[in-house]
């Protein structure tokens, strides 16, 4: 079996055809976050476990676009989010431009869903901002402005702490690699990252520098309850996680789920074949991945939003006896 992942741009996926009937193209995003690993690990062990499909991933871009090219046709696989769903089917938000978002969300599924990871929004440890609510004038980065990161971070920050970007701060404009490395230059005052810990930027970032991680003075407000809905809640980034972690208690933050998607046309055995290899084979990593161990069958397969399972993983998590 072949391991395909690599950092290739997913534009330059999109444009490839499809090279047969048993590969499939996989778009994630930048290699290095979480996402992008839980997804890479995902492919891996099916590559390894399944005869006669190969799924090739290719890692960079936007998991928004990378929804909609789904739904065109252009990809068999991406992330997704209960939110990003939901708005691509109603054609809103990043997706209101695009006259055929709803009609290409019939052409998506679930295969599963993962936790994201808790935000943590990371400044120095000898900054002078100890809380989300002393960002007022500094310069952060909250991801790829347009993406969902983005949006769930400013969200949040608003939400607890009232302070609107564009007004009360400065978000700049970046993609995830670009962000981390402003942040390594010191030339942004925080950092914002979505990740299931341990977190790669942050292992690397305090191999040589303290880091603080940010929570709000308050997360009890009406509108908090309001930005958290359906599909976010609260999550603790705990204390003691990086050597050079200053944080003695833990700190409040959110999470929410992401998940695997692929095109509702794609061949129902196929799919229940790939669910199985990966459920079935996931002990594989657990022990060499420690953020494996939030993956969770019965999290998988939970209705969450408007989207709806592909038939063939439907079909396998009712014979693995977590939906009814």
């Amino acid at each position: 079996m072949k391991h395909m992942i690599g950092p290739a741009a997913a534009a330059l996926l999109l444009a490839t055809p499809v090279a047969a009937e048993d590969t499939l193209r996989m778009a994630t995003i930048a290699p290095s976050l979480g996402a992008a690993i839980t997804m890479a690990t995902f492919a891996n062990v099916v590559n390894d476990n399944l005869d006669g499909t190969t799924i090739e991933v290719a890692a960079g871009g936007a998991a928004t676009l990378h929804q909609l090219e789904v739904g065109r046709g252009n990809l068999e696989m991406a992330m997704s989010s209960p939110v990003i769903y939901n708005l691509m089917s109603r054609g809103v938000a990043m997706y209101q431009n695009e006259a055929d978002a709803a009609e290409a969300s019939e052409n998506v599924r679930l295969l599963m869903w993962f936790p994201y990871g808790q935000y943590h929004f990371a400044v120095r440890g000898d900054s002078d901002i100890e809380l989300l609510d002393d960002i007022e004038g500094a310069t952060v980065f909250l991801g790829p402005q347009g993406g969902g990161a983005f949006n769930a971070a400013r969200g949040w920050i608003e939400a607890t702490t009232g302070l609107v970007a564009g007004e009360d701060y400065e978000a700049i404009t970046a993609n995830w690699q670009t962000g981390f490395q402003a942040f390594l230059d010191g030339t942004i005052d925080m950092y914002t990252n979505g990740c299931l810990d341990p977190c790669q930027q942050f292992l690397q970032f305090t191999e040589t520098e303290t880091v603080r991680f940010l929570g709000p003075e308050g997360h009890d407000h009406a509108e908090v309850e309001e930005f958290l809905g359906a599909f976010r809640y609260r999550a603790e980034v705990p204390a003691g996680l990086y050597e050079n972690q200053l944080n003695e208690d833990t700190v409040m933050s959110f999470d929410t789920s992401v998940g695997i998607m692929v095109r509702a046309d794609l061949d129902e055995e196929m799919i229940y074949q790939i669910t199985r290899a990966f459920w079935e084979n996931i002990d594989q990593v657990t022990s060499d991945a420690p953020w494996a161990e939030a993956l969770d069958i019965e999290f998988a397969a939970t209705q969450r939003g408007m989207a709806q399972l592909h038939p063939g993983a439907e079909r396998y998590y009712r014979e693995a006896g977590v939906i009814e």
